[in-house]
């Protein structure tokens, strides 16, 4: 579907209309039938409505055209959006309502008066470039509010087409701010974009076959066929590449906007523009940066970054021309890199405008100048759901979070490098984290980083996601968990590069990635590791203390204890010790939908002390001691309200991990995340009459990830027949093929 398509159903329906207004006995003076919005630009999709007005002077009745006319469109099946307003009612509603005055910017004539017509349209036209300059600050405050709930196009998991930053949406946006002859947008570069995104559309709606502007995931294919690319990933890197340029168009005319308000309103000063140097052949000019008159491109490799580095320290824009003439023109940087050209990337990328630079870059090719390994993650989707943004701009948000975070590390200049380069080995079948560490070290040593630094580098790619999984999947009390990581990491510098990475990589996942809980387990494991690399020996156990035993449990009962975190709660419970202990808090979280992220539980003389880690900030210590009493009791079964129901998910993945602990034998657990794992784990084994010494839960995306050290009751590790037995056992429970369990049974 093309522009010659649209262009035939906007003729058929412009017959359509002009036919219906004839039927209806409308006149030729006083009053005409107009299209506005998407129909008024002639941009018809296969299911678009017909957005039009029957507007008529003060002084003309449109008598029974206001109502005769709509009948024909009706009849002819098309979904219409229709008025009657007189002219003065047009201006009124343009002036009060900021979309309205948007819509009225395209009007394209029907039928009727077409003097009228282009009285309107001259009219809007006069009063949308009047009051721009007090419009354009309610106009951006709209944008930038459908940006935050509906994503970037380029990014999205479903793009709208539509309403997504970057969308069609934003296409006319611009349209609209060069209307108003204050700002220069680049006129080909986004017709070109906004035409094929319409072309996306359209195929799109056909597939769809109803008025959509969502992609959803299985449509990729279809899309690829109709436009004529080799398979799903070519067309989602067509779309998301449009998506992106637009979103660039849009910024970078918005900063332009803002650059416009703030100027004098006296068009004397206005119009006298200032060179202020900046850096050697770079300069500012009305807060773009741009080159002065003794920039020598051809002769200086050094200068793209130069004038990168200073837009984005300054926040301000690297103008779009000289981005390009510095790809173009720039002889190639020697390698190894001198040093100035690793100082520029280094405080480019610790910029706080690094975002809207490297936007600039990539729109004019000069990334690829700069870092050719580039094109194997650009626009790349993220396998996991727990990632706003594909791995290229995710990269780039990493590199925002950790220039936040320069202060706490020796070497700043290893760290922003690193945090570039952590998922360059993504795009390939080999773990990203494995392939990219030969990339890292390949690049660092081009840029010129010295061997130490270039080793450093490759080791930080290579283990950037060491710390966050195994805070979330093993027992920090271990000291083999201690001493995995610190054999890895090898020296406290390296320790501190990684925990600053780990941070900002999860920051600039989603919030969910670096909540408070697992900020906590992070830096606790870190500061373990720490104490083990200064030391050489690992830090003592700081959860299996020894505590006070309450009355109420000595004579039998249980305490139970709720702690508010910040973005959760911390319950501990305090009971007679038993086998299923761990089992029925389990399911009793579980039945309430209480989402839990960790648990340990270990032995005091006879008595059992667990400490739960759940999502819910509100939790009552009285609420849970009634619904764990309930489950005790045999009031409530939750083997039969938690069995597994969906056979067509995922089949578990259960695996011993045996060289985990020296301590207890660590049992891995990957099944889909729904209410009910970490119970069913824990009632299997019981049954098996296996303790849980303790629990490490983790949710991501779709998957649970959880982590069990398991002991025998009378403590110990088991044997490879026992463990074997536990890993079918529970692998049984969560698929939904063991017997009837029952409640866990007491020791």
């Amino acid at each position: 579907m093309t522009a010659e398509d649209r262009a035939q159903r906007t003729v058929d329906a412009d017959a359509l209309c002009a036919k219906a207004y004839e039927s209806a006995g409308g006149g030729d003076v006083g009053c005409a039938l107009i299209a506005v919005g998407g129909y008024g630009r002639a941009e018809l999709a296969p299911h678009s409505d017909l957005d039009v007005v029957l507007v008529h002077d003060e002084d003309v009745d449109p008598g029974e055209v206001a109502s005769q006319v709509w009948y024909p469109l009706w009849d002819s099946g098309q979904t219409i959006d229709h008025s009657v307003r007189r002219l003065d009612e047009m201006v009124a509603a343009a002036d009060a309502d900021l979309k309205v005055a948007l819509g009225l910017v395209d009007i394209r004539h029907l039928a009727g008066d077409p003097n009228l017509t282009l009285r309107l349209r001259t009219t809007m036209l006069a009063h949308w470039r009047q009051q721009a300059r007090e419009r354009l600050p309610a106009l951006q405050k709209l944008v930038r509010a459908r940006h935050e709930l509906m994503g970037e196009l380029a990014h999205r998991s479903v793009p709208d087409l539509k309403e997504s930053e970057g969308g069609l949406r934003d296409a006319t946006v611009l349209k609209a701010l060069t209307a108003t002859w204050l700002v220069d947008v680049p006129h080909i570069e986004l017709e070109q974009s906004r035409q094929a995104l319409l072309d996306v559309r359209d195929l799109v709606q056909g597939a769809a076959g109803r008025s959509t502007d969502r992609i959803n995931p299985e449509m990729w294919s279809e899309l690829a066929t109709g436009l004529g690319l080799p398979d799903a990933r070519s067309a989602q890197v067509h779309v998301r590449t449009l998506g992106r340029r637009i979103t660039h168009l849009s910024r970078l005319t918005w900063r332009r906007v803002d650059d416009y308000l703030k100027r004098p309103v006296s068009a004397r000063t206005a119009r006298r523009p200032q060179l202020t140097p900046v850096a050697p052949g770079v300069a500012l000019s009305r807060n773009e940066i741009v080159l002065d008159a003794k920039a020598r491109p051809s002769e200086d490799p050094v200068l793209l970054l130069r004038a990168a580095a200073a837009a984005s320290e300054l926040d301000v824009v690297l103008a779009p021309p000289t981005a390009a003439r510095l790809a173009r023109d720039t002889p190639p940087m020697p390698e190894p890199w001198p040093a100035e050209a690793r100082q520029q990337l280094v405080r480019m990328l610790a910029g706080k405008g690094l975002l809207h630079v490297w936007e600039t870059l990539e729109e004019t090719g000069a990334v690829n100048r700069l870092l050719p390994e580039w094109e194997r993650i650009r626009l790349l989707p993220h396998a996991s759901a727990i990632h706003r943004f594909t791995v290229d701009r995710h990269v780039v948000e990493t590199c925002l979070e950790a220039a936040s975070l320069i202060r706490h590390v020796s070497r700043p200049d290893v760290l922003m490098v690193a945090a570039l380069l952590h998922d360059i080995g993504k795009g390939s079948l080999t773990e990203h984290s494995v392939a990219g560490q030969p990339l890292a070290r390949e690049i660092a040593a081009r840029m010129g980083f010295e061997p130490s630094a270039v080793e450093l580098i490759a080791r930080l790619v290579r283990w950037h996601l060491l710390l966050s999984e195994t805070a979330t999947t093993r027992d920090p009390d271990d000291p083999a968990t201690v001493d995995r990581v610190a054999s890895r990491i090898g020296t406290t510098e390296a320790l501190s590069l990684l925990t600053t990475l780990t941070e900002a990589d999860a920051k600039a996942a989603s919030a969910q990635a670096w909540s408070a809980w697992r900020s906590g387990l992070v830096r606790d494991l870190a500061r373990r590791v720490r104490a083990a690399l200064d030391s050489g020996t690992s830090l003592p156990p700081v959860l299996m203390e020894e505590v006070e035993i309450p009355r109420e449990v000595r004579n039998g009962e249980i305490s139970v204890h709720v702690q508010h975190t910040e973005d959760g709660s911390r319950v501990t419970v305090i009971a007679p010790d038993r086998v299923g202990l761990l089992a029925d808090f389990a399911g009793m979280f579980a039945l309430q939908r209480i989402a839990v992220r960790a648990a340990r539980i270990w032995a005091q003389d006879s008595y059992g002390v667990s400490i739960w880690e759940v999502a819910d900030p509100q939790l009552d210590a009285g609420f849970v001691k009634d619904k764990y009493d309930a489950i005790v009791e045999g009031r409530v079964d939750p083997a039969q309200r938690l069995r597994p129901a969906d056979a067509t998910e995922l089949a578990p993945i259960v695996e011993v991990r045996a060289d985990a602990s020296d301590q207890a034998t660590v049992l891995e657990v990957r099944a889909a995340d729904r209410p009910g794992v970490v119970y069913l784990v824990c009632a299997a084994l019981a049954h098996l009459d296996v303790a849980v010494r303790s629990a490490h839960v983790d949710t991501l995306g779709p998957q649970a990830v959880d982590v069990f050290y398991l002991q025998e009751a009378g403590a110990g590790v088991l044997s490879e027949t026992r463990a074997a037995d536990a890993a079918h056992a529970v692998r049984a429970a969560l698929s939904g093929q063991g017997v009837d369990q029952g409640r866990a049974p007491g020791r």
